[in-house]
């Protein structure tokens, strides 16, 4: 049921974005050097690796590692790279990785592959066999601010809650939290 839901929502909502995520698109490469988009290796289901495309926020060469790692983030943003950030419109291409079943809409947001301290904690409380997420319970309880431990809780958490409707929960917070710009790294 999840999987149906996850296809159908984002066929429409792909086809209803398309044209902002083609304006996005161009923003992007007018403001910067580089292609628009930025295909990320993450870990999904059962510690499968998958390419996760973003909108691409940050400068060319910038280290594959965690922004909260970068010793000064903001240095490596684009020109609209806090924009897109802000407002979660850089995360739009992921609607490709829902399509294709490497993610859901809800779910752990999927690690870096270079994670290996995350990747562990997870697959030690089994939250390996769950499809990674657009969103996520730890993204509305925190996002970047958690621990790595406090983030394997939450993810913990959802693995045991989760339902249709904490799903539809998750969802609504998002939204909200997406248009008030509330927890979302810079």
């Amino acid at each position: 049921m999840k999987r149906c839901v996850d296809v159908v929502v984002a066929a429409v909502a792909g086809c209803l974005l398309l044209l902002p995520a083609s304006v996005i698109g161009l923003l992007v490469r007018w403001t910067s050097r580089g292609p628009a988009l930025y295909w990320s290796d993450r870990v999904g289901r059962q510690n499968q690796i998958f390419r996760m495309p973003k909108f691409r926020t940050m400068r060319l060469h910038t280290p594959a590692v965690a922004t909260h790692l970068l010793t000064n983030p903001a240095g490596y943003l684009t020109p609209i790279g806090s924009f897109l950030r802000r407002t979660s419109l850089d995360e739009l291409p992921q609607l490709w990785s829902i399509l294709r079943g490497d993610m859901s809409f809800v779910g752990p947001r999927p690690a870096l592959f270079n994670q290996s301290d995350l990747i562990a904690l997870r697959t030690a409380e089994g939250i390996d066999e769950l499809t990674p997420g657009l969103t996520g319970w730890a993204q509305i309880n925190g996002r970047d601010e958690l621990s790595i431990p406090e983030k394997v809780r939450l993810d913990a958490e959802y693995l045991r809650l989760r339902s249709f409707w904490f799903d539809l929960r998750i969802i609504a917070i998002t939204v909200w939290r997406a248009i008030a710009g509330d927890g979302i790294a810079h």
